[in-house]
């Protein structure tokens, strides 16, 4: 049995796909190319309504040309339109959800069960009804690595409890769940094994450890996980600024680079009419107060953002005070993406909506300013030192700070490259001042 495996979405997704590949290669199936595979599973997202569009384009194109392939749906769409996908021709399954066994069996529907360590496949039960996502698996088997790449995903926490408006994530995810620590250390070690960087995510990472008993921090986590497992670098997944606490923020600042000095840190509007419409539960200054203190006590610094522009009600004021915060801050990029309605959400439900050329137009101008500085950041790094993990055979590794850099064809085989940036803010490369396998403790 060849699978192929096509993901859309967030890290999160990216993870689950992995389980689901692990899973389905426990049971003897093999990982293909598109055009041979015998199944191609979708993990699709839900993001917007676009997500959706995208995933059914792409199985209907599967279905066009390869019209023998069987096609398995999974992932956060599925979990919201289950009825949907299985009216599409070709499809074979639908797992409402991300549950790696249910994927496993629908991959495997139509073949003779497979006698394995994980018993027989017959007798796997999918656990699928969308009034019970809340009981998704998380955790289980340990994810071993994440293949052809040389960073990891580690997934710590599943689901959201916050309700913001635009949000359908939340309705697919089901509420959060936080994997227990010793089993995320004992993946981490698993990964650390062939990644030399992990990334911890989730869906709502700033919330893990609070269903846990005792409760527990992410704090806490993350200095289990750097003295647990020396060897590699950990860098935080999207984390809200009001959650970055001051144990965090001391683990950032003193793990000299072991937990990158990175944040990606949700901001959506800098004005706050905007973000009580958007349930949102910080206010403009306690973000920026916030980005600021870290600032303040980290540098390097990547720090990113998402932002919605032309969200219902939004005025030109608004978008000028979110310019003006996006100025002031020390963002060295955004994502940036228009107002799409989104079905079941609170917010496809509110008026005042702004038209799309305007949305655009705010979207295009938050850009243009997030790319300058950007480019400003990356001239200051020129001349600095920096360790990077090297991606792939591309020529490119990835800086601390979150900075896409060139590498030396010599150094490309290693998995860390310790040095110092050269070049301008349109090419940075790293010229080494000694290789090593691994961050020192």
């Amino acid at each position: 049995m060849r699978v192929h495996y096509h993901t859309f979405g967030c890290k999160a997704n990216q993870y689950d796909t992995e389980r689901m590949r692990q899973e389905v290669e426990a049971h003897g199936a093999t990982t293909s190319g598109r055009a041979a595979a015998d199944v191609v599973v979708v993990n699709t997202c839900t993001v917007t309504n676009q997500a959706d569009a995208e995933a059914r384009r792409f199985i209907r194109r599967v279905r066009r040309e390869h019209p023998d392939t069987r096609v398995v749906v999974a992932g956060c769409s599925a979990a919201l339109k289950d009825a949907e996908y299985r009216a599409m021709s070709g499809v074979a399954e639908v797992v409402s959800g991300h549950d790696p066994v249910a994927v496993a069996r629908g991959v495997f529907a139509s073949a003779e069960p497979v006698p394995t360590k994980h018993g027989d496949l017959a007798q796997v039960e999918l656990r699928v009804p969308l009034d019970r996502i809340d009981t998704e698996p998380i955790g289980g088997a340990l994810l071993r690595r994440r293949a052809g790449a040389s960073r990891g995903w580690l997934k710590v926490q599943d689901g959201c409890d916050r309700k913001c408006s635009f949000c359908a994530t939340r309705l697919a995810r089901g509420a959060s769940r936080s994997r227990p620590p010793e089993e995320v250390v004992a993946e981490a070690r698993l990964l650390a094994q062939e990644h030399a960087e992990l990334v911890v995510t989730g869906i709502h990472i700033g919330h893990w450890g609070l269903d846990l008993e005792p409760k527990q921090t992410l704090a806490r986590l993350c200095d289990r996980l750097l003295q647990a497992i020396p060897e590699v670098r950990f860098r935080l997944g999207s984390i809200e600024a009001t959650e970055v606490d001051d144990d965090l923020l001391g683990l950032l600042a003193k793990s000299g680079g072991r937990l990158a000095p990175h944040l990606h840190m949700p901001l959506q509007s800098g004005a706050d009419p905007v973000l009580r419409r958007m349930r949102r539960w910080h206010t403009r200054e306690q973000y920026r107060r916030r980005a600021l203190e870290i600032a303040e006590r980290i540098a390097p610094l990547g720090l990113g953002a998402d932002v919605i522009t032309g969200f219902p009600g939004e005025t030109e004021a608004d978008h000028a005070a979110t310019l003006a915060l996006v100025d002031e801050l020390p963002f060295t990029y955004l994502h940036v993406f228009p107002f799409s309605p989104r079905d079941g959400t609170v917010a496809a439900r509110l008026d005042a909506p702004v038209p799309q050329r305007i949305a655009g137009a705010r979207a295009r101008e938050l850009r243009d300013l997030a790319l300058a500085k950007g480019h400003a950041y990356r001239v200051g790094r020129a001349g600095g030192s920096a360790s990077i993990v090297v991606e792939g055979d591309g020529g490119t590794g990835l800086t601390e700070d979150y900075l896409r850099v060139g590498v030396e064809p010599a150094e490309r085989r290693s998995r860390l490259v310790r040095g110092t940036l050269l070049g301008d803010g349109d090419h940075l490369y790293i010229v080494p001042a000694r290789t090593s396998p691994r961050i020192p403790a």
